[in-house]
Parts: structure tokens; sequence; C-alpha cells
């Protein structure tokens, strides 16, 4: 990132960013609100994994919810963000071993038997150099 103060990341570096990091936020809609939840994933192959128990998020994949999910990092002087934009299904008890042979646990201690996938349908990344001035400005006495 030269002069730029925002460039464009490739797909390449989007899909490395989404195997190197585990925590998103996944966005989706229910009925006429939009709702916004941490969850902890996987990348498998090209296709999402995550582990959920019931409730909204899972009542919204299983109606058919289109999805959105975000990650970012930053520091000091540069920020990314990669959105992933697609659908979401349920597993089914034959496809949840997927599961097993990925990086995928719970971070809290609750059961999570719901194997969700997302297959992305765009995938876009940004990154940006910071400027943050509040950060070098000094105080006066």
């Amino acid at each position: 990132m030269d002069d730029e103060v925002m460039t464009p990341l490739s797909p390449d570096e989007c899909w490395e960013m989404l195997r190197e990091e585990e925590f998103a936020r996944l966005a989706f809609r229910m009925v006429d609100e939009v709702h916004i939840t941490p969850i902890n994933y996987a990348v498998d192959h090209d296709t999402l994994l995550f582990r959920s128990a019931g409730g909204d998020k899972l009542l919204a994949v299983a109606m058919g919810s289109e999805v959105a999910l975000e990650i970012d990092r930053f520091d000091e002087d540069h920020a990314r963000s990669v959105v992933v934009r697609g659908s979401a299904r349920i597993l089914d008890e034959h496809e949840e071993h997927r599961a097993e042979n990925l990086p995928l646990r719970p971070w809290v201690g609750t059961v999570k038997y719901n194997v969700v996938e997302i297959t992305p349908r765009v995938v876009t990344g940004r990154a940006f150099r910071l400027s943050r001035p509040w950060l070098h400005m000094t105080l006066h006495e």
C-alpha cells in the first residue's frame, strides 16, 4: 500500500486472511430485522463452516436467509477487512464430519451440535493505511 489510503485485496489475499483468522461477525436477516453476531469459523476448501446451537441464527439459516460474514485486523498503521456474502445451510448428519477435520471448536462451553456451511457468492477485501492523527497529537500545557 504505497500512497493509496485504501487498496482492494485480491481474492487470494482474502482467502489467505480467512484461513488465518477464526473469529468473525455473521449478519443475517430474521423477517424484517437484520442481526449480527460473533462466531468462530473455519475454512473448508472454498466454503466456511461454523457450529451453532438452536436460536435465531440457526432459524435464519433454516429459513434460507442470505448471510454476510466479516473479519478484520488492524495495528497502529494498517487495517484489513474481508467480507463474504452468500448462502448458508445446515449440514446433514452425513456431512457434519467435515467439521471434525478442521480447527473448529466452540470457544464457549455451550453444546453446538449443528454445523452450518456458508457458500460464498462474493468475497471482497480492502486494506487501509491508517493515519489516526489523534494518536500523534501532543497536549500543550
